[in-house]
């Protein structure tokens, strides 16, 4: 059996084969698909027309977040730089549906699930009394944040004087210098934090309930809800954003958009020519795109846009260009004024002082001025702080034993890095620090990480963890009462999640980030994993270990750029020529509710289709339409769902349970996932939920199944970069189907396209903070000859 090597561009497909997945011959590096035993049903037929991927939600043009520009936007999230397009940032959650052209988009950019890699949090939904995960979580998010303002306001000495900007760059530090003198209100960020002020974490609640958290919302009274349904009435919006507006905005909520209509692009899933829509309808005459609201509105809404495509700041000249793309007259007065007034925050690196001559023409080019918004920055810093604490109050005791083990002996963060088999590693090294008398745990991503671990690894998701519901509790300082935590999965750490971690370890001890930076990044903002190797201000170590069998070979070229061939005499790999997205679909159903079941012995029920994106012709949705109709037909009476129903839930941003159906009452859906009682209330099931046969790829990172079947018809080629592809491959544990309709594209993206870089701080932070790194932060020996 071997796979495709470098794109040889496939034939028609083989005569039907009696067994289902036939092996291709010598000349043939595609293996044929299964027999023809399933007939085109009028449902796969209209689902899987040909045409070009573009997104329900917006034009073409949005980048991949694995790295290939030009992808529609059903494609996964963006990491490139917002490009000011009319592109809606891609969808990353399961429940993200397509938006109304007409009027302002009813459905929010749900969960935001790009880069899924699990569940989270664990049980049902807390009723009563009970806290909730989500709900402590958020908690803990607060507290943090007020932690931070704490030490930026007993912050001392003098900002970076600026003395080498000019011209564009100047006017922004001019206008943040207004701000210093009192004139204006605004906060400025030019050089690494100090170390920080130690402050208790606040501890988690005690209850320790064995359910799942629901995406945490404030709920708005009746009353407030009536008087924003009546303001959108009158600007001739839908009606049914309502109760998010009066959730984003709170009790003043009808107020603040009789004042301010640009308040809308606050509401997920609205866009710019919606808002100025409902500003018109509203007042008139007495706007413009020069509006100081409209302007200062965009500005947020361009960043948070950035955000959900993995950026904590955006250069200031991309978000000037975006602005004039949008029609704003004067985008340098825009970009100033939403500085001096305090809706972003200002970031200057480049040149260190002393650096080049006073009338250097390149001097002002050299420095980079970014604009990011004030949670992620607080979180970014915060984040740095906590590491280069670990770093310098870290151990230095000797064990003897693997080079992990004796790297975690001695210092108080490492990363170690590697594919699914060298997870056992950093297991082991917990199972070390036990033996020695020490407090150790393990935290995945989610449950499907949990699984995989085994059921002789007492492992914890990030997520119950932080809220408390699972792990060892904290100390009576509100640290985690452990010595050594390991953290696998960790390329799916957000900017946010990774802060309230990092911040909650005690002095003195370990912190294990583990994971494989082949894999795309997690959704939300930040590159956690990525800038802390990037920095090198602790032990890094990789992994001998690599993944077995055909799939673990496949992927190892993959990781360098090669599409290699490999013999799969099980039937491991399977390649499956098809010429449009109508025989994709067509393929894909036989594959996931015959062949594979049959050949394989893997059910339909463990296999895990994957697609480039949601929208399209062969996207999550055809797909899911079509293997609904197949293995579980139903007039989806439950909110377009039905008993039996595979489900992808979005719990929270980066945070996907894989469920089914059992049943629907007055409280809402429930779901069984993976064992855990979930209860999605039904005015969230629209926005949190959808049919979880078929997934992107940023979705189902961090998680892995018996059987995956990667579907790439021929119009999801610009989608494609080699994370993408190593991710998408990399999600099988015995069995991969790859439905190859993309030719030379598929050869070309895994040697040519790497990710598109996110635009962060963390790596600079951290290098500012350990710019002379403590002898325990250098590399220690390894066993290498």
């Amino acid at each position: 059996m071997t796979a495709s090597s470098r794109g040889t561009p496939p034939g028609p497909p083989a005569e039907p084969d009696p067994v289902g997945l036939t092996p291709p011959g010598p000349a043939d590096p595609a293996a044929t698909g299964s027999e023809d035993g399933l007939a085109a049903k009028d449902a796969t037929d209209d689902a899987a027309e040909r045409g070009t991927v573009t997104d329900d939600e917006g034009a073409a043009g949005e980048a991949d977040a694995g790295g290939s520009p030009g992808l529609a936007n059903d494609a996964e999230p963006a990491e490139g730089a917002a490009d000011g397009t009319d592109d809606e940032p891609a969808e990353h959650g399961p429940a993200a549906d397509d938006e109304d052209a007409a009027g302002v988009g009813h459905e929010p950019d749900s969960g935001a699930e790009g880069g899924e890699g699990g569940e989270g949090g664990e049980g049902a939904a807390a009723k009563g009394a009970e806290v909730s995960e989500a709900e402590a979580e958020i908690a803990a998010q607060k507290a943090l944040r007020a932690r931070i303002e704490q030490r930026k306001a007993e912050k001392d000495g003098p900002l970076p004087s600026g003395g080498k900007l000019s011209g564009k760059a100047a006017d922004l530090l001019a206008a943040v210098r207004a701000v210093e003198s009192g004139e204006k209100r605004a906060a400025y960020f030019g050089s690494p934090a100090p170390e920080p002020r130690r402050a208790a974490p606040v501890a988690s609640p005690p209850v320790r309930v064995a359910k799942a958290a629901e995406p945490a919302a404030v709920a708005a009274t009746p009353e407030t809800v009536a008087a924003v349904r009546a303001v959108l009435t009158k600007g001739g919006a839908p009606e049914t954003l309502a109760g998010q507006v009066a959730e984003v905005l709170g009790e003043t909520a009808a107020d603040m958009l009789e004042e301010d209509p640009w308040q809308l692009l606050s509401v997920p899933g609205v866009r710019p020519e919606q808002a100025d829509g409902f500003a018109r309808a509203l007042l008139g005459g007495d706007t413009g795109p020069g509006d100081e609201r409209r302007t200062s509105a965009l500005v947020l809404w361009l960043l948070e846009r950035a955000a959900l495509q993995g950026h904590t700041a955006l250069e200031a000249p991309a978000v000037r260009s975006a602005l004039a793309e949008r029609s704003v007259p004067d985008p340098d007065e825009a970009v100033q004024q939403a500085v001096a007034d305090g809706a972003v925050l200002v970031f200057q690196d480049g040149l260190e002082e002393g650096e080049g001559g006073e009338e250097d023409a390149g001097a002002a080019e050299a420095v980079q001025v970014l604009l990011g918004l004030d949670r992620y920055a607080m979180a970014e810093e915060s984040l740095a702080d906590g590491l280069a604490r670990l770093v310098r109050t870290g151990p230095a005791d000797v064990w003897d034993g693997p080079e992990l083990v004796r790297a975690a002996a001695g210092h108080g963060l490492v990363v170690h890095t590697g594919g699914e088999a060298a997870r056992a590693e950093p297991v082991a090294l917990v199972e070390t620090a036990r033996r020695l008398g020490l407090r150790a745990a393990v935290a995945v991503h989610g449950e499907n990480g949990r699984r995989r671990l085994g059921p002789d690894v007492d492992g914890v998701t990030v997520a119950a963890l932080l809220a408390g519901f699972a792990g060892p509790g904290r100390d009576e300082d509100g640290a985690f009462a452990l010595d050594l935590l390991v953290v696998l999965d960790a390329p799916q750490l957000d900017i946010e999640t990774a802060a309230l971690l990092v911040e909650s370890m005690p002095d003195g001890s370990r912190l294990v980030l583990s994971g494989d930076p082949s894999v795309l990044g997690g959704a939300g903002a930040g590159r956690v994993f990525a800038d802390v190797l990037a920095a090198r201000v602790c032990p890094q170590i990789a992994s001998r270990t690599p993944d077995p069998g055909p799939i673990g070979e496949l992927l190892s070229g993959v990781g360098v750029g090669e599409l290699n061939q490999v013999a799969a005499p099980g039937k491991e790999v399977v390649i499956v020529p098809v010429r449009d997205a109508g025989e994709a679909v067509h393929r894909t159903v036989q594959l996931v509710a015959d062949s594979v079941p049959r050949a394989i012995g893997v059910p339909a029920e463990q296999t895990q289709v994957i697609t480039v994106g949601h929208g399209g012709s062969a996207g999550s949705r055809a797909l899911n339409a079509a293997l609904k109709q197949r293995l579980n037909p139903g007039d989806g009476r439950f909110a377009g769902f039905d008993p039996g129903d595979r489900v992808a839930y979005a719990q929270a941003l980066g945070r996907t349970l894989t469920g089914t159906v059992v049943s629907a009452d007055a409280d809402g859906l429930h779901l069984d996932c993976d064992g855990i009682q979930v209860v999605v209330p039904k005015d969230r099931v629209e926005s949190v939920l959808r049919h979880g046969w078929a997934m992107t790829a940023h979705q189902a990172a961090g998680m892995r199944w018996p059987a995956v079947v990667v579907v790439l018809p021929g119009d999801a080629a610009q989608g494609l970069s080699r994370p993408w592809v190593y991710t998408a491959f990399g999600r099988a544990e015995r069995h991969l189907s790859v439905v190859h309709g993309v030719d030379q594209a598929l050869p070309r993206a895994v040697a040519e396209v790497p990710t598109a870089p996110r635009t962060t701080r963390l790596r600079t932070l951290l290098e500012g903070l350990l710019a002379d790194p403590a002898p325990q932060a250098q590399q220690p020996p390894t066993d290498a000859p």
